[in-house]
């Protein structure tokens, strides 16, 4: 238990100082949850984790009846990581370097602390639950699954934002999937429990 509160710890704090420090300041998004909280922060000026806890209670609800086991660990992740994003809300802004380069670090950030829940099979909500999911009933790569339903979440946004920015969006996706099916295939061929 003490293991597995100390990824979600881990995994939550990288999650949210990407988000909070590389992310937010350009109004890019990246997938799941976190990418339509988000988009309805952009919009309407929601909490971002706020509207990541809120957004996750069907998902959950939906877990507890398949999974009860990714359940309670994945109201955990979901919880930390939601408080933590509004935590580190004051992070934002306080870097300043191009756009690319933030895209990328936070990308990286944000990428191993997804990928490092993902492999102890926690989930750091939402959108990477309902991945890992159908990954253990399709057996395809938890990563492929995400990065799939994260273009998705980023080509609504585009539509509608209509901020040619987004598209730097599908390279942070592109780039946390990278991370988390290279960090849980790691995991598989490894024999990592």
């Amino acid at each position: 238990m003490l293991k597995k509160l100390a990824v979600i710890g881990f995994g939550s704090t990288m999650i949210s100082v990407g988000i909070n420090m590389f992310i937010l300041p350009f109004h890019l998004i990246n997938g799941g949850i976190f990418g339509i909280s988000l988009l309805l922060n952009y919009l309407w000026g929601f909490k971002v984790g706020l509207m990541f806890i809120l957004l996750n209670i069907p998902i959950y609800l939906f877990a507890l009846k398949s999974d009860p086991f990714y359940f309670y660990y994945g109201v955990i992740g979901a919880a930390i990581s939601g408080s933590l994003v509004e935590l580190f809300v004051p992070l934002s802004g306080i870097v300043h370097i191009p756009i690319i380069s933030s895209v990328i670090i936070g990308a990286i950030i944000i990428g191993v602390g997804v990928g490092v829940m993902l492999r102890h099979h926690i989930s750091p909500g939402g959108m990477d639950l309902l991945a890992l999911l159908i990954s253990k009933w399709t057996k395809v790569n938890v990563g492929i699954i995400m990065v799939s339903i994260d273009a998705v979440i980023i080509l609504t946004g585009l539509f509608l934002l209509k901020d040619i920015r987004l598209l730097y969006s599908l390279l942070i996706i592109s780039i946390i999937g990278m991370l988390t099916t290279i960090i849980t295939s790691y995991q598989i061929h490894a024999g990592i429990k």
